[in-house]
């Protein structure tokens, strides 16, 4: 079961407390503070979900105003979205085909004098490439802000993903490997930086810190009548008490639920073997892959297309497949349109990037998005799952039988 006892009776603690405001804040606490100690970082500040956590960390970085992030264009627009919220202009870098993450070779091109942080995406639960990004963002004196939403104990050469970046941002939406239906958590080992997102998390009240279940000011000081509490302008992006009982429970289950998707995607894996016409997500030597879900591409010269094989997927009893979604500057929100007009600027800044929200943008992600299916891997029953993955292959012999795929090497 992905919502055991442990964490209803989590639930149940909150819940007696009847939600009295002695009680504080003892859910979010505890969350914190295991959240930090097993990923290994100094400060852990919860969040009502995992846009508002990128929005505190970009915000705690710095960024605001007439600045620019670079961004993949490939991922939730989610990312895109939060460095909008800071009133910022997201730039495009283009994607490795192979690993369908932000293409370190891209970025360079994308900094300008506005450039405030760099935002990759552990897409579909596999790390970035870090060591040269981190690298091009020292030469620049840039934060890198990981979006690692899809990503729970995935590991780059020996480092655990959310522990690299100046700051990293988790989500507990309901698709991901630790849910609370909503929810997320911002890492940092920046004392400063843990503070200024625990104030804009939290109203900007002056009373808030950096340290774990620091995200509520005391009784005593709220009843005081010459008491100032907002230091800054900040947002209502606290973590429930419920919510934090919640993920609590998932997160002292974390490897177990993670295991369970990996154990998934190797049922796929097995049921594409030996199939050139549909190629897995590549993780490189020294990656440890999380499997949010299984991604794979289509070969564009097969005589049949996504809807077909999903299609025929389906009708062979699969859960269904899911898209990429559109690249972010593809959406109508984006397309066709001025991002610093957007932002309220009347004309472009002369130092800024030029990009045009239209296609051609980003050829890499263009040609890949399209071909891309995505498989369910949060199947805590391993007979279903082992099931998806024989549909699966039935559905690839379908394809080949009829002749529309290419050759494949024969299955034991």
């Amino acid at each position: 079961m992905r919502i055991s006892e442990r964490e209803r009776a989590y639930v149940a603690e909150v819940l007696d407390t009847e939600f009295r405001s002695s009680a504080g804040s003892r859910m979010t606490q505890r969350l914190e503070q295991k959240f930090a100690e097993m990923f290994n970082v100094r400060f852990a500040i919860s969040h009502v979900n995992g846009t508002a956590t990128l929005h505190s960390a970009l915000a705690a970085a710095g960024v605001g105003p007439g600045d620019e992030v670079i961004v993949p264009p490939l991922t939730m627009s989610s990312t895109s979205f939060a460095v909008m919220h800071c009133g910022a202009v997201p730039v495009f870098a283009d994607v490795d085909p192979c690993t369908f993450n932000l293409d370190p070779g891209k970025i360079e091109s994308c900094i300008s004098a506005r450039t405030k942080a760099i935002m990759p995406v552990a897409l579909f639960g596999l790390s970035p490439d870090m060591d040269p990004i981190l690298a091009i963002a020292a030469r620049h004196n840039l934060p890198v802000i990981e979006d690692d939403a899809q990503c729970v104990l995935g590991y780059y050469k020996g480092r655990i993903v959310g522990s690299m970046g100046a700051l990293s941002s988790f989500s507990f939406q309901s698709s991901k490997h630790l849910t609370s239906g909503e929810g997320g958590m911002v890492l940092t080992n920046d004392e400063g930086a843990a503070e200024a997102v625990r104030r804009f998390n939290s109203l900007g009240y002056g009373a808030v810190g950096a340290a774990a279940g620091k995200g509520k000011i005391s009784r005593d000081t709220i009843q005081d009548p010459v008491y100032e509490r907002h230091v800054s302008v900040g947002f209502n992006y606290r973590m429930s008490e419920l919510c934090a009982a919640v993920a609590l429970g998932q997160l002292e289950r974390m490897r177990e639920l993670v295991d369970w998707r990996i154990a998934c995607a190797a049922e796929y894996a097995q049921a594409i073997a030996g199939c050139d016409w549909l190629s897995p997500q590549v993780a490189p030597p020294g990656y440890v892959h999380s499997y949010w879900t299984y991604a794979v591409k289509l070969d564009p010269s097969v005589d049949f297309d996504w809807y077909d094989f999903r299609a025929k997927y389906r009708e062979l009893g699969g859960d269904g497949i899911y898209a990429a979604w559109q690249l972010s500057y593809l959406e109508p929100a984006f397309r066709n349109k001025d991002l610093w007009r957007m932002q309220g600027l009347a004309s472009r800044p002369a130092d800024s990037v030029v990009q045009k929200c239209d296609r051609g943008l980003c050829p890499v992600a263009e040609s890949v998005q399209p071909l891309l299916l995505q498989f369910k891997t949060n199947y805590t029953d391993m007979g279903k799952a082992r099931h998806q993955g024989e549909v699966l292959a039935s559905a690839i012999d379908f394809f080949n039988r009829s002749g529309s795929g290419k050759s494949v090497a024969p299955r034991n």
